[in-house]
């Protein structure tokens, strides 16, 4: 069998390094051409080391240096490069058969757009990537003929419990609904009182799933799943009122489908990435993944509930911005990337996030997006209205 070339970008992040692993216990199936990292230098050189690709792609000049005298010093053969354009360029090479799209937020989305322009076999986890250019992103797929197959366990899930027709449209395949469940994160049965002390520590202590900072920080407000519904919508040609977001605690269920006759089509398995990563990287097969089967008798319960708006006030903006389209999108994540890092820093508390979101929508006008540009453009200007906010805070 021909070995499929893959570039993972975002390698150190949870992600990353998942996904790694799945490749690891593949070795004769796959390889990988080009694996990128931000600032996590030590653990990227490890990962190059271990997994020998032909490039790593690392921010800056300096980092670059630095890795590479590290790897040949080592005897690796790994050619270092930094820099936005050569993300891209490890995105869109003519050898490469799929990209693991995980960096995490905005900076992601021009790699990923290069993989899709590229016709590559995209693996989505930069949701980022949707929310902000989901039409232009639809687009470059279509247009060159890439597959898109979503990493979010969620999106994973709804993927599979899809017929094979749905892009002709979800009632014409008999879909009525899509349950989005969410964890509810560690502040599920706060009052909003409690929400006002939390602590980074506390928003970062994921009751079921190992993820980074910005994504654990985005459970706990519920913004994931804001974010999860308009990336939603996009892949699956849904409208918001189609999808509904359901409490699962125990992330067991990681979706469902509902039908017109009446089925609800469910994906179940153990809280762990390597499921949906394996189901992509394979499709349409199956392969080892990993992962301890999942033992219902040890689980024993499934619990469902609605979600609190009041508390979550971020379900609500994501909602409001996927109904408006446009840059709305864009502008909603863009605040959130700058609100959630405040809050990391300790400039802010957790309940002001939803208040920098909804002040810095109020504050820039909705548009149609028209290219790229106009939703980098839309983004930045986002990110000047929250720092604002912040700036008269301080």
């Amino acid at each position: 069998m021909k070995p499929t070339w893959i570039s993972v970008l975002g390698a150190t992040g949870s992600i990353g390094v998942s996904t790694l692993d799945v490749i690891a216990r593949h070795s004769e199936r796959y390889k990988v051409f080009a694996l990128t990292g931000h600032s996590r230098m030590r653990e990227l050189a490890e990962q190059c080391l271990a997994h020998q690709p032909r490039y790593a792609v690392v921010a800056d000049q300096a980092q670059a240096q630095a890795l590479q005298a590290r790897l040949s010093a080592a005897g690796s053969l790994t050619d270092v490069l930094h820099g936005a354009e050569s993300l891209a360029w490890v995105a869109a090479h003519e050898q490469v058969d799929a990209v693991m799209a995980a960096i995490v937020g905005a900076a992601g989305l021009q790699p990923t757009m290069a993989a899709a322009h590229a016709g590559k076999k995209v693996l989505l986890a930069n949701k980022e990537a949707l929310v902000m250019a989901g039409a232009l992103l639809m687009d470059a797929v279509k247009t060159s003929g890439a597959r898109l197959l979503p990493i979010d366990s969620e999106h994973n899930a709804i993927f599979q419990c899809m017929p094979g027709r749905y892009p002709d449209g979800l009632q014409q395949v008999g879909v009525r609904r899509i349950l989005l469940t969410a964890s509810g994160g560690p502040f599920r049965e706060f009052s909003r009182k409690e929400l006002e002390g939390v602590s980074p520590e506390q928003a970062c202590a994921h009751p079921n799933w190992s993820m980074g900072q910005k994504i654990s920080v985005d459970s706990a407000s519920m913004m994931n799943k804001g974010l999860e519904l308009i990336e939603a919508c996009w892949l699956f040609d849904a409208r918001p009122s189609q999808v509904e977001i359901v409490v699962h605690p125990q992330s067991v269920v990681h979706s469902l489908v509902d039908y017109a006759d009446g089925s609800v089509l469910a994906q179940m398995g153990n809280p762990d990435m390597r499921t949906p990563i394996a189901h992509a990287l394979a499709w349409p097969e199956r392969i080892d993944s990993g992962v301890s089967p999942l033992d219902l008798l040890s689980v024993a319960r499934l619990d469902f509930e609605a979600p609190d708006p009041e508390r979550f006030p971020c379900l609500r903006l994501a909602r409001q911005a996927a109904e408006e389209g446009g840059t709305a999108c864009a502008i909603l994540n863009a605040a959130n990337e700058v609100a959630v890092e405040a809050f990391l820093a300790r400039r802010i508390g957790f309940t002001s996030i939803p208040v920098i979101i909804e002040h810095t929508l109020s504050r820039q006008a909705c548009e149609p997006v028209r290219d790229l540009e106009h939703v980098l453009q839309a983004d930045r200007l986002a990110r000047q209205h929250a720092a604002n906010w912040l700036a008269l805070k301080d």
